[in-house]
C-alpha cells in the first residue's frame, strides 16, 4: 500500500526529480513551492507523508514542520526533512522541529524510495499501536 505524499520544495528541478521517482513507485504526489502553498494545500489535503525542504522562501521548512505538528489534524503525518543542509547537528535540528526523518540532497536515487517507504511504514505501525 503506497500513499499520498506532499512535496514542499521551492526548487523546480528537485521537485520534478523527487515527484517522478515517487510516481514511478506508485505514490500519489501533490506539491507546493513554499510554506504558504503547503498550508493552503493542507486545508483540504491529508497526506500520508510530507517531504519538507528546509530552505524555503518566507517561512522555512522547520517552522512549517512545527506548525504542522502543532495542528491536531496533521500532527500524526510523518514529515521527512529533504535538505541540502548536511552539517553536523542539522539532523538534530530537524528532529527537534518534529521531523520524523532526514534525507540529504542530492538524493541517492537508488535508495530514496526505500528511505521514504521505511519512514512511512514505521509511522503507520506506530499509529496502529494501542
Amino acid at each position: 500500500m503506497n500513499g499520498h505524499i506532499l512535496i514542499v520544495d521551492d526548487n523546480p528541478i528537485n521537485l520534478k526529480l523527487v515527484s517522478e521517482i515517487l510516481l514511478a513507485s506508485g505514490y500519489t504526489i501533490s506539491s507546493a513551492g513554499n510554506a504558504d502553498q503547503a498550508q493552503q494545500s493542507l486545508v483540504a489535503l491529508l497526506p500520508d507523508l510530507i517531504l519538507m525542504d528546509i530552505a524555503l522562501p518566507g517561512m522555512d521548512g522547520l517552522s512549517l514542520t512545527r506548525t504542522i505538528k502543532a495542528d491536531s489534524r496533521l500532527s500524526h503525518v510523518p514529515v521527512i526533512a529533504l535538505t541540502a543542509f548536511a552539517m553536523q547537528g542539522d539532523d538534530r535540528k530537524a528532529a527537534d522541529a518534529g521531523c520524523d526523518g532526514y534525507i540529504t540532497k542530492p538524493i541517492d536515487t537508488r535508495k530514496f524510495v526505500s528511505q521514504v517507504t521505511a519512514i512511512l511504514e514505521s509511522a503507520r505501525a506506530r499509529q496502529r499501536e494501542p
